[in-house]
């Protein structure tokens, strides 16, 4: 059933990246695990933009929706980390492939999801935009270099990270990985400025199948975030998704104290949706 997406921000974010000059690179928070990067030459990535308002009552929104898809004005690529939802939506992402013709780069699992859904039958976007990716592999947008690593996500399949590369840093997007070995392998091969990854608590959830409901850990509690930033290395940790859904929201601001015993991360980004930082 095709949702109907409704923003009251406006048209004033896509106008913001529209408008901006990044001397490197500029990232805008979507709320969830949404970013939007823009390079000093234009070359703009969506990763993983959600714009839905969930399932209720099983899942609730608890963030504004930020802009409507059709309001964009510029996509180079549209990067998808796993075939969750709230991840891979084509009431978000489509349109955007519809109107700027961007590749989709995602793993077989979120392509597959994607072709279950008949996102080629039910919005103008040609089989030849979508993309798939898996561990491994390299390929450029515009300046931006992007290496797909593993992500440790249970509930996920196929899930993977993006290393995001550009002359004036690195970028990491964990999607919504915990920590695993894979990750101390990702922060030995890479020099990550600064990373992503998602972070909430513990709820009560309605279990998707039965309704009844369940506790559920979906996302980094305050251990695994700060355990998954050391097995980066990361300089600067970015917690997500703490802000989406009622029942698992938690407060990435207590993180600050909890990182003081450890080597890495050496800062927390504590942002909200619709904030600006640079790479």
């Amino acid at each position: 059933m095709n949702e109907t997406i409704h923003s009251t921000w406006g048209d004033y974010l896509p106008n913001q990246i529209h408008n901006s000059t990044p001397s490197g690179v500029s990232i805008w928070y979507l709320g969830c695990q949404g970013f939007v990067l823009k390079a000093n030459d234009g070359t703009t990535l969506f990763i993983d933009p959600y714009l839905g308002s969930g399932d209720p009552p099983r899942t609730v929104r608890m963030i504004p929706v930020p802009f409507h898809p059709s309001a964009i004005h510029h996509s180079d690529a549209i990067l998808a980390t796993h075939d969750h939802t709230d991840h891979v939506h084509a009431e978000s992402q489509a349109p955007i492939l519809s109107k700027h013709k961007s590749p989709y780069y995602a793993p077989d699992a979120s392509l597959s999801k994607i072709e279950s859904e008949n996102w080629v039958e039910n919005w103008d976007v040609d089989p030849s935009q979508f993309i798939e990716v898996s561990e491994g592999d390299s390929f450029s947008v515009g300046s931006f270099t992007i290496h797909v690593e593993p992500a440790h996500d249970p509930g996920a399949r196929h899930p993977v990270s993006y290393i995001i590369q550009h002359k004036t840093g690195t970028f990491f997007h964990g999607g919504d990985t915990k920590p695993h070995p894979c990750l101390d392998d990702i922060g030995a091969k890479y020099d990550i400025d600064l990373g992503a990854l998602a972070f909430g608590s513990s709820g009560i959830i309605l279990n998707k199948k039965t309704r009844k409901p369940k506790l559920t850990k979906w996302y980094c509690d305050e251990s695994d975030i700060i355990q998954a930033s050391c097995q980066l290395r990361l300089k600067r940790l970015i917690p997500a998704h703490w802000d989406m859904w009622k029942g698992l929201t938690a407060d990435p601001s207590s993180l600050v104290p909890h990182a003081r015993g450890f080597e890495f991360p050496h800062h927390i980004e504590v942002v909200e949706i619709g904030d600006m930082l640079t790479l």
